[in-house]
């Protein structure tokens, strides 16, 4: 069977509802803290700033040279790419 509970007294009962508001206003002021756009902003930054570290750098700290070796190269070709079309397209 059941166990029977006692009748709770108003005191309790206030005291419980007491601490439920404060629990929820809590919670609803850490909701609000995490939404809010300065700091949505600033765990973006930390997020695209960890990737840019984890890619750019091994992982005793120094710059990965295989990867600017890449970007060089393609920035050189690709540089090489429009200064070529702006010489044959300003021929004419």
């Amino acid at each position: 069977m059941a166990d029977k509970q006692k009748p709770r007294s108003e005191n309790e009962i206030e005291a419980d509802l007491s601490a439920t508001r404060d629990r929820l206003a809590r919670t609803v002021d850490e909701l609000t803290f995490r939404a809010s756009p300065a700091e949505v902003k600033r765990r973006q930054t930390e997020k695209l700033r960890a990737k840019r570290d984890e890619i750019a750098f091994d992982d005793d700290g120094e710059p990965r040279l295989d990867l600017l070796a890449i970007v060089l190269g393609g920035v050189s070709a690709a540089s090489l790419v429009v200064g070529m079309a702006r010489r044959l397209l300003h021929k004419r």
